[in-house]
């Protein structure tokens, strides 16, 4: 019975896709997510997610709603939004959240004015809000996987600069590492990742990735590696067990991941409060 429930929804190509897409989102999300934890970056991954609407609206314009090409489209105005709201929040006299607030709310207007323009806005809106990982295309899936690699590797191969931009930043400009740049890297990367993660969870749930799975590792370790592993190994698991609910309850996919991660994270902060008392 139990091996019958676990093998029949994998019997559909969609939702095949979908579990590789949600496990690779995952961990892709959890990775960069440690540093968003790390640095108190969770507003502006929020804000990061919804300034992308407007671009996303007009690529659906432009190209008549095929959702393929929309990836383009997100990923440029993530990247090109994350350096303009990194841009704003250092030179502007208000202060950084108001800046991001003021921002994000503005662009999401925006996207949803520029949707609403189209006669089935309704249900186009519902998909870029809130995901749709069953529908993930091969190519959609190749576009994750590729793009989920890069990303990956950058955070390999400056993980000691990012590690020590994260705990202390005056260490890094004392030791003469190039703050500035690392600092647009790292908001591209939360960029990309953001762009690569819109179909799978949506805009409107696109911060809980970014942040849960890694606040409940980091309620259980110290050390940065430990965290980035539980935090992947927390997200990858959300994933599978989210689609299989989403698959047997009839309830929306990137909803049940993200509840799913929030579950382990109250399991997670319980089961520390009690150890701690």
């Amino acid at each position: 019975m139990f091996i019958n429930w676990l093998v029949e929804p994998l019997q559909y190509e969609f939702m095949q896709r979908g579990m590789i897409a949600a496990v690779l989102v995952g961990i892709v999300c959890a990775v960069v997510g440690t540093y968003v934890v790390l640095r108190g970056m969770a507003f502006f991954g929020d804000a990061l997610a919804h300034t992308i609407l407007p671009g996303i609206a007009i690529g659906y314009l432009i190209t008549g709603g095929a959702r393929d090409t929309l990836f383009w489209w997100a990923l440029g105005t993530a990247v090109i939004a994350a350096l303009g709201i990194g841009a704003i929040s250092k030179q502007a006299e208000i202060k950084e959240d108001t800046a991001i607030g003021i921002i994000f709310a503005g662009m999401f207007a925006l996207g949803i004015a520029l949707i609403s323009t189209v006669r089935s806005y309704a249900v186009d809106l519902s998909h870029f809000l809130f995901g749709d990982v069953l529908g993930v295309s091969a190519q959609s899936l190749w576009l994750i996987v590729i793009f989920g690699a890069i990303v990956l590797l950058i955070i390999g191969a400056f993980y000691k600069e990012f590690l020590t931009l994260s705990f202390d930043p005056i260490l890094a400009a004392t030791l003469r590492l190039p703050v500035n740049l690392l600092n647009n890297l790292l908001l591209g990367l939360i960029a990309v990742t953001v762009a690569v993660s819109l179909q799978t969870v949506g805009v409107a749930l696109m911060v809980a990735m970014l942040v849960t799975p890694a606040a409940t590792a980091y309620l259980l370790t110290n050390r940065l590696p430990m965290m980035m592993s539980l935090s992947a190994f927390f997200a990858a698991l959300s994933g599978v067990i989210g689609l299989y609910l989403s698959y047997y309850l009839s309830i929306a996919s990137g909803a049940a991941i993200v509840l799913t991660a929030t579950t382990f994270f109250v399991i997670a902060f319980l089961w520390k409060r009690i150890k701690v008392g």
